[in-house]
């Protein structure tokens, strides 16, 4: 790293007070590309009845949406870091056929890849902190999540149905918080660019590489090239302290403290609220993300859902080597060993909670 911290600048380091998502970030779909999409997955079906990793550009063709997808690359990587697509139906497409159509464009976009140890591929973010024993992660309750970085280059969410009050996406640009600190805490900022072990779950770790800790510390900021990179895991961090893994520093402590709280100040945030349909592109190398809490329905089978990919881009430069440890590409076939035929289509996973949510209202 240079002795010299410099700003990133540019339409990358937005912030959220400034910004209105509907003029500077919304694509609305044209009934030209919502044909040419329901045209891709009438192709797809006369495959007969292919597995989610069997969706590709070849099974599902498109042309002037793989068109914009390319320039989605574009924006993901140099532009503002988020784009927000809009259009597709909710009364057209059953919950299986949005996840289908979701895959297909993820593939274009670049390699859908899985997400944890059980390997699956489509996530699911739903609040089912009653239906299990077990203590769940934040995407799988009703509660707030802080700002964070996911997995792998991109992340991205489909809004199957929302909530019945609140539960907004709130993303912040980690440039822009960049660019604060070194203006106000510049020795702040140097530490997270120093970077700090993280922690990850046991089942991720044990069934990928083995590492329960990152060997080396992450970067919450870099710069290779004079291009910025961003890696936020500030609770898995406070977690390797808790656990004994590194001892803490006081600069450490106050340099997380301010990230996390201007990426949570207003001036800072955008706050998105998704309509059934809705799918949103972050780029997790320049976008930190979280939610607003939220009220649902009491039946398992109206509450907020959303379906969630992660996708590396191969045209991307990689990581740097420094944020590289947390993201293993070799945990991903060791994952995939744990995924079965269909196990994350949208249905079958709503009958199973409906399954247990029956089962335990009769005990």
């Amino acid at each position: 790293m240079n002795d010299t911290l410099t700003p990133v600048g540019g339409r990358p380091a937005w912030l959220g007070s400034t910004l209105d998502y509907r003029q500077d970030g919304l694509w609305q779909l044209s009934p030209a590309e919502l044909a040419e999409i329901d045209a891709a997955l009438a192709t797809l079906k006369e495959h007969g009845e292919l597995d989610l990793t069997e969706i590709t550009p070849a099974t599902f063709p498109l042309h002037t949406v793989g068109d914009f997808l390319s320039r989605l690359r574009d924006e993901l990587w140099a532009g503002r870091g988020f784009v927000l697509i809009r259009g597709l139906s909710r009364e057209r497409y059953g919950d299986d056929d949005l996840a289908r159509i979701y895959c297909g464009l993820g593939a274009h976009l670049g390699d859908i890849v899985p997400q944890s140890g059980n390997g699956e591929i489509l996530g699911h973010v739903l609040n089912v902190a009653d239906l299990v024993d077990e203590q769940v992660r934040g995407y799988r309750s009703a509660q707030s999540m802080n700002m964070h970085s996911d997995g792998h280059d991109v992340v991205s969410l489909l809004c199957l149905r929302g909530a019945k009050a609140g539960g907004a996406s709130r993303i912040a640009s980690a440039a822009a918080v960049h660019d604060r600190m070194v203006e106000t805490r510049p020795d702040l900022a140097r530490v997270l660019y120093d970077g700090m072990p993280v922690m990850r779950g046991q089942m991720d770790a044990e069934r990928g590489d083995g590492k329960i800790v990152t060997s080396d510390n992450v970067a919450l900021f870099a710069k290779t090239d004079g291009v910025f990179s961003s890696c936020v895991h500030v609770a898995q961090t406070r977690d390797a302290a808790r656990a004994g893994h590194f001892e803490i520093t006081p600069e450490q402590e106050a340099a997380l403290d301010l990230f996390c709280e201007l990426a949570a100040s207003p001036e800072f945030y955008l706050d998105m609220s998704f309509a059934p349909g809705d799918i949103q592109f972050l780029n997790n190398r320049l976008i930190v993300h979280g939610r607003t809490p939220y009220q649902d329905h009491e039946d398992v089978s109206l509450r907020r859902h959303l379906m969630r990919l992660w996708v590396n881009i191969p045209s991307w430069p990689r990581r740097p080597a420094n944020q590289q440890d947390i993201y293993s590409m070799a945990d991903l076939p060791l994952w995939a060993r744990f995924r079965t035929p269909f196990m994350e289509m949208p249905e079958r996973y709503i009958a199973e909670a409906t399954m247990k949510q029956h089962a335990r209202a009769g005990a």
